[in-house]
């Protein structure tokens, strides 16, 4: 198929699905699944009539940028009221849960893999980590779901793969013995504090001026109806470039922006934001027709019984028993708690740190790279046919009981 013929069917595909999309939300069936099915089918592995010629480089791009438009509007849409309220529960699972994440994530490599080193092992588990905002949106957006729950979720998907690079990019100076002249102990710190502080500060600051300016030129009607989501757009994508370009997280800088911007402007966010959620949305889902294209069909034939069960273990066990022993002392009930645990989808967060890791020379590169995409692919089922139906049965429990 020529370029043409291949742009031409991708768009008649989101065409069909943008026009029965109210009627697919009533349904299991995920977007993720739809396109990434749809990827599969139309790819080398399926019909072979969509070529997209993507690269590794070209697919990182895409991930990062939507990942980083969906951070944003997800931050922005938080209800800060109920964050304040609830702020316990993402401290606990991110500064307790993700540590032992990677912890148990680690040790389970340790069983199942033993051609790779206890470093490679570290980067597995750090690469599925993080839970992936754009894949648990059908539950934190669902308002049958508790709004406490809903937000810790939001925060934790939210904060978790920026708080993961830099813990990343230690296990792979480690592994490829570049920790420079300051030891392991100074490039750690140094990670940390530039990844985290400088994505958050640039998320504040710009945020902070960018809603002082669209309030100015509010105020004068400057502002095209038609234009309004575009600077949403903009902004989002300027937190994001400019962390990355001074060292700092964009992850980070962007749902810390899109937080602070969503406050300031909780009068006409709603507005604001429809558009840029629905662009985000987009962006999504074209990245899970180019996995499904360029990454599963080259992968499921690598599949082995060690790494399936890797990524089975990695979306429950590894998950939830940190979940649980987090939220210990916190007054949830088993239930919630599992809730919160299962709800913890891979998604694209994982698949822009195995692009990263295939540019290193570690040995077992290929080995790390089909266990994050097994696991991924596995996440985009099962999450997201469990989100819809778990979510109403939760809710509907939760306000007879309580959280």
């Amino acid at each position: 198929m020529s370029e043409y013929s291949t742009l031409a069917l991708l768009a008649a595909f989101v065409f069909a699905y943008g026009a029965i999309t109210n009627r697919l939300a009533k349904t299991v069936v995920s977007g993720a699944i739809v396109f990434t099915g749809f990827g599969v089918l139309c790819g080398p592995m399926g019909l072979n009539i969509l070529r997209l010629g993507v690269d590794a480089e070209s697919l990182r791009t895409l991930a990062e940028l939507t990942l980083a438009l969906v951070l944003f509007t997800d931050a922005a849409n938080a209800d800060l009221r109920v964050l304040k309220l609830s702020i316990g529960l993402p401290e606990r699972l991110l500064l307790v849960g993700l540590p032992l994440t990677i912890a148990l994530g680690l040790a389970a490599g340790a069983l199942l893999f033993d051609g790779l080193t206890i470093l490679e092992l570290g980067v597995l588990a750090t690469m599925l980590a993080p839970t992936d905002a754009a894949l648990g949106k059908a539950v934190v957006t669902n308002e049958a779901v508790p709004p406490k729950i809903r937000e810790s979720l939001n925060v934790e998907s939210g904060l978790n793969d920026g708080i993961c690079v830099p813990v990343l990019f230690i296990f792979l100076a480690l592994a490829t013995h570049n920790t420079g002249d300051g030891g392991t102990t100074a490039l750690a710190l140094r990670l940390v504090l530039e990844e985290i502080g400088i994505g958050a500060l640039v998320g504040l600051v710009l945020a902070l001026l960018a809603a002082g300016a669209l309030r100015c030129c509010a105020r004068r009607n400057w502002v095209a109806e038609t234009w309004l989501p575009v600077p949403i757009i903009a902004l989002a994508v300027t937190c994001f470039a400019t962390a990355q370009s001074l060292g700092g997280s964009g992850f980070i800088a962007s749902f810390v922006g899109g937080l602070t911007f969503g406050g300031l402007t909780k009068q006409h966010k709603g507005r604001l934001l429809e558009a840029a959620e629905g662009t985000g949305g987009v962006f999504s889902l074209l990245t899970w027709v180019v996995f499904g294209v360029a990454v599963v069909g080259s992968s499921i034939e690598h599949f082995t019984w060690r790494i399936v069960l890797y990524a089975v273990l990695s979306l429950t066990i590894v998950r939830i028993v940190p979940v649980l022993l987090s939220l210990i002392g916190t007054g949830l009930r088993m239930e919630s708690k599992l809730f919160i645990g299962w709800f913890g989808p891979r998604g694209l967060a994982s698949v822009v740190f195995i692009i990263i890791v295939l540019g290193k020379h570690l040995p077992g590169r290929e080995t790390l790279a089909m266990t994050v995409v097994c696991t991924v692919l596995l996440s985009i089922l099962a999450h997201g046919l469990t989100a819809m139906p778990l979510a109403a049965v939760y809710g509907a429990r939760a306000q007879r009981s309580g959280v």
